[in-house]
This record gives C-alpha cells, sequence and structure tokens, in this order.
C-alpha cells in the first residue's frame, strides 16, 4: 500500500508538472502572438522601389493576423495583402514621395486571371504618375508577362524564357477511375453545356462542352493580347504569329519580336535601377515588400468619415451552414448580409463573389437575403476569377452586376449526382447491405443500391423545377423575357466579356469600380469601408490551426499540381442536393 501511494503521489506531481509547463507554453505563446499582431509601423525611406513579385495568390481579403500555424513552424508569416489592399497600395505608392519607382520581379502567379487583371489595372494607373516601372523575369509564364507588359522595361535573363503559346483549358476525366472501382454516378441534370458532370461520365470533353470552352478562352485571350497590344505597341497579327510558331525560343527572339527591352543579369537590372535612382554603382537600393508597404503610415491621416460603404465578401465553394472565409457558407453570409442592410450607417452594400458555386439551396438562401437588401440600398455585386453557376445565381438580384472581362460566370443550370457504390462495396470490399421498410421509399436515397426508375424520375422533376427557378431569377434580375434567359442558359458559362454582351452583367470592372458605382448610386462623396463577414481574431485562428484544419493555401502548396483534382473529389464528397456548378476541374493555363 505504501508503494501504491507514492507511486500515486509521483504521478501526481508529474501530471501537475506538466500541466504547469504547458500552461507557461501556452501563456507565453498568446502573449508573443498579442506582441506581434499589433501593427509595427514600418518608414519608407527616400528613394525607395515598391518591389513586387506576386509569387503567392492574392486572397480576395488580407488575413485577420499576421500569423498561421504550420508543420514546419510554429509561426508561419501570413503577410500577403488582400486584393482591394494590393491595388489601394500600389495607388497610394504612386502620390508617395519616397517611392520613385515599382520593380517587378516576377515568374509564376499563381492568382486568377481575373485577379491579375485587377492588380494590372492598378499598375497602368500607378504607370500614368510618370514614375518608372521595371520588370525583372528569369521565366516569365502567360500572366507574369501579362503583368510585366504595364512596364516602362522588360528584362529577361540571358538564359531566360517568355511563355507566349495561347490559352488550354484542361479537364481531368476521372470515369475509368470510377469504373476500375465499380461506382456508377448516377446523373440528372438540366442544361446541355452542364458539363461538371462530364468527367464522372466521359472520357473526353462533349462537343458542347468543347464549343463553350473554346469561346470563352477565345474571349479571354483576345482580351489579353489586345492589353499587351497597347502597352507593347506590337501588332496582334504579331502576337498570334508568335503564339501559334512558339517563336519566342531565346531571349534574342523576345527582342526581335518587342516582347522585351533588354537581356541582363541581376547586377545589371540593379544598374539599371540606380540610374533611374540617380544612385552610384555601390549605393543601396531600398527595396520595400508589398507587407512591408502594409505598415507605412499614410500621410496625410483622413478623417474617419461617417458614412459606409459594406463589402460584403463570398469566396469559395456554396454550401449551408457558416462556411469559412474559404467556402460560403449560407447562414455565415445571409447573416453578414442581413447586417450590412440593418446598419444605417451603410449606404451600399457591395457583394464581392468569387465562387464556382455548389449547393442549388445555400444559393437560394442567400439569394433571398440579396432581394431583401436591396429594398432598403443599393447592392452592386462585384465579381472575381469566378461567379458562375450558383456565383451567379447569388449574383443576378444585386442592381448593378460588374464582372471583370476574364470573369467566367452565367452556367445557368443544375444537376444531381447520386453514386451506387454497391458494387464498389461488394466487390471489392466484399461488403454486402440488406434491409427492412416502413414505406416502399424509405430508403430514399440511398448510395447503397442504383435508383430505381421512379426515382430517377422524381430527382429528375426536381432539377427542372430548380432550373426554372434559378431561370426565373435571373429573369427577374434582369429584366429578360424567360426564353432569352433559357437560350443563353442551359448551363454554359461566359467570360465577362461576352456576359456584357448577352447581358448577364452591366459593365466590366474590378472591385473598385464597384465599389465607385455603389458610392454614386448611394450619392456618397466621403465614406469608408466596412468587410464582412467578420473575420476571425487571431486567437482564434491560431486554435483552428492547431487543431489540424488545413487551409487551402496550405494545401494547394502541399499537394502542387494534384490539388485541383484533390479538390474537386473532396467537393464532390461533400454535396448535398441538388448542384449549380461550373465544369469539374478545368485548369486553364
Amino acid at each position: 500500500m505504501k508503494q501504491f501511494f507514492k507511486f500515486m503521489f509521483a504521478s501526481m506531481a508529474g501530471m501537475i508538472l506538466t500541466l504547469l509547463i504547458l500552461f507557461f507554453l501556452f501563456s507565453l505563446m498568446i502573449a508573443s502572438l498579442m506582441t506581434f499582431t499589433k501593427k509595427s509601423e514600418f518608414t519608407v525611406k527616400p528613394s525607395s522601389v515598391l518591389h513586387l513579385t506576386l509569387d503567392q495568390a492574392i486572397p480576395e481579403r488580407s488575413a485577420a493576423g499576421p500569423f498561421t500555424f504550420s508543420e514546419t513552424s510554429l509561426f508561419a508569416a501570413s503577410d500577403v495583402p488582400g486584393l482591394r489592399e494590393t491595388t489601394e497600395m500600389i495607388d497610394r505608392a504612386a502620390g508617395d514621395e519616397n517611392i520613385k519607382g515599382i520593380l517587378l520581379d516576377l515568374s509564376q502567379v499563381p492568382s486568377g486571371m481575373a485577379t491579375t487583371e485587377e492588380v494590372r489595372n492598378a499598375l497602368l494607373k500607378f504607370r500614368e504618375s510618370g514614375k518608372f516601372i521595371v520588370s525583372y523575369g528569369e521565366v516569365y509564364s502567360q500572366k507574369a508577362y501579362y503583368l510585366a507588359t504595364t512596364a516602362d522595361m522588360i528584362c529577361l535573363n540571358p538564359e531566360g524564357d517568355i511563355d507566349f503559346r495561347g490559352m488550354t483549358g484542361e479537364i481531368q476525366f476521372i470515369k475509368g477511375l470510377l469504373e476500375k472501382l465499380d461506382i456508377n454516378a448516377q446523373i440528372i441534370r438540366h442544361g446541355k453545356y452542364k458539363s461538371a458532370i462530364e468527367p464522372l461520365i466521359g472520357d473526353k470533353m462533349s462537343e458542347a462542352n468543347k464549343e463553350q470552352t473554346l469561346t470563352f478562352l477565345n474571349s479571354i485571350w483576345m482580351h489579353i493580347s489586345n492589353g499587351i497590344s497597347t502597352t507593347r505597341n506590337i501588332d496582334p497579327a504579331i502576337l498570334q504569329l508568335v503564339a501559334d510558331s512558339l517563336k519566342l525560343q531565346t531571349p534574342e527572339h523576345a527582342i526581335a519580336y518587342g516582347f522585351a527591352d533588354t537581356i541582363v543579369y541581376k547586377d545589371g537590372l540593379l544598374s539599371i535601377l540606380r540610374e533611374k535612382l540617380g544612385l552610384e554603382e555601390k549605393d543601396k537600393i531600398e527595396m520595400v515588400k508589398l507587407s512591408q508597404y502594409a505598415k507605412a503610415p499614410e500621410k496625410p491621416v483622413k478623417k474617419r468619415a461617417k458614412d459606409k460603404i459594406a463589402v460584403v465578401y463570398a469566396v469559395g465553394s456554396i454550401g449551408g451552414g457558416e462556411g469559412n472565409d474559404e467556402t460560403i457558407g449560407s447562414e455565415r453570409i445571409s447573416r453578414a448580409i442581413r447586417k450590412a442592410a440593418a446598419d444605417s450607417s451603410v449606404k451600399a452594400i457591395v457583394f464581392r463573389i468569387n465562387s464556382p458555386g455548389g449547393s442549388a439551396l445555400a444559393s437560394e438562401v442567400i439569394l433571398r437575403e440579396i432581394k431583401l437588401a436591396r429594398e432598403v440600398k443599393p447592392v452592386v455585386a462585384s465579381m472575381g476569377d469566378y461567379a458562375a453557376s450558383g456565383g451567379y445565381y447569388i449574383a443576378c438580384a444585386a442592381d448593378t452586376i460588374i464582372a471583370n472581362p476574364t470573369t467566367l460566370t452565367g452556367s445557368i443550370g443544375v444537376f444531381g449526382v447520386i453514386p451506387d457504390f454497391s458494387k464498389f462495396f461488394s466487390n471489392k470490399l466484399g461488403i454486402t447491405f440488406d434491409r427492412v421498410k416502413t414505406n416502399k421509399h424509405s430508403d430514399y436515397i440511398s448510395v447503397t443500391r442504383p435508383l430505381t426508375p421512379y426515382e430517377e424520375k422524381v430527382i429528375t422533376n426536381d432539377v427542372e423545377r430548380i432550373y426554372e427557378v434559378f431561370v426565373g431569377h435571373v429573369s427577374e434580375g434582369r429584366s429578360m423575357q424567360t426564353a432569352e434567359v433559357d437560350s443563353i442558359g442551359q448551363g454554359r458559362v461566359w467570360s465577362g466579356v461576352d456576359g456584357l454582351r448577352i447581358g448577364l452583367v452591366d459593365n466590366t470592372g474590378g472591385l473598385n469600380e464597384a465599389i465607385a458605382v455603389a458610392a454614386s448610386m448611394a450619392n456618397l462623396t466621403d465614406y469608408r469601408i466596412t468587410s464582412l463577414p467578420a473575420q476571425k481574431d487571431p486567437i482564434t485562428q491560431l486554435i483552428d490551426d492547431l487543431s489540424g484544419k488545413p487551409s487551402e493555401t496550405r494545401l494547394m502548396k502541399e499537394l502542387g499540381a494534384l490539388y485541383p483534382l484533390v479538390k474537386e473529389l473532396r467537393q464532390i464528397s461533400g454535396m448535398e442536393g441538388i448542384q449549380a456548378r461550373l465544369p469539374f476541374i478545368m485548369n486553364m493555363y
């Protein structure tokens, strides 16, 4: 007995000591986090250069705190400013006497096409200030080069390369995989262009899908080509010749065709910058990263305006529940819209959408709140990289819809996927199922047996009904006849340029243009921006990260080229009810 108490008290003492150590470490971690999250000011020195790499995907919103948790580091910097913050800082740099120019140090640009377009427009506006923009790259991807063409001088490494070959849309098909696993993807859809389900039932693109994909790719490519033609003064016919024949095989070819201005190593680039800054060869060049410039105080500080424009961010796939900053939860977004509509200091709402769609029911819930908000104040929808299918569903009731020229939108169509795993369980795993029922359809819908003809008819009726509702909402919101909506619907995807032409959007532009339109509609000249939904505070976010919830950014980095496939498979597994969603795994490059 004496030994028992000896070991018991020793164990208790050890446990208490462990808890005290953990409490001390956690307190130290929280104290450190609170210290780090205080925004320390950054001083921009005279004759500085704003250094932009843009090698990380620009999020719609800046993170609530400057740190996230990762497997390799307790605190990993999360210093990528959001899109609006990025464009605002480029605009602010134009009037900052300490910033003399911008260095675009570019290679791969992982941001979406519409996001890239908004940054490019901000750079073109900066160029109007008379300050220089110099671009340097060892290898320019097509999006990187598109940004580089805003520069006064494009520099290329002597062994470098410019990727310029046109655009490709590629879809990954998994029908063969499903067949090997004995999984039958039972599909019900409305819309001959509703190609989201094609990878589940075919091994190549349908003619209708090829038609719509080539149409919006050509639209985006022509927009990009025209932009490059204008800024580089290259004949559009030459651009197409270069792309079709892969003419840019050496840096010298890039010079000959007017794609680059000079071939230099990094030391030569630094000499060019010193010359533009009026520095001697040994003088240090003051480089300022965008994340540093975000901490630089504005001069002069504007008086805080009373009136507000609320920007409600809806990013990711649409589903029920709360969601987060990377997925659209109907409860969270609806609550944010109601809050903005009820706030008397908010005079207008900008609904920023970057979504390929998702649940039709969740989209309906969000749309209802937009309709109610529109009754009390102006609502402007601003479309990012995607605002298609469910993403267009939630936008169509806005007073004004503004899309980027390269936005993918439309895709007015719905579908349902009910996988039959019965043969997979039986043939691959040796698992069988049996059941008893109180009613004839008590087991409707089941994934452990095939659909009956009657069940398929019931689901088809549901799909047709929801499609009619979708078309009706668009007809009402856009003041179009239902037959006209149906003719441009059928699940067809359009670019922002074509969306404007056919009446799905009112104008082309980015988030800043949408905010300006909202201000005009509300007769505002002095206002401030409030962003909704409220983001988690750094402590809550840290706890979530520690709990092992991986962010999309983290998954993207870890999975690389496999990320799109894993992301879509994860979304498919989480689908509930009828879906309004963009084509499955469309990679554009």
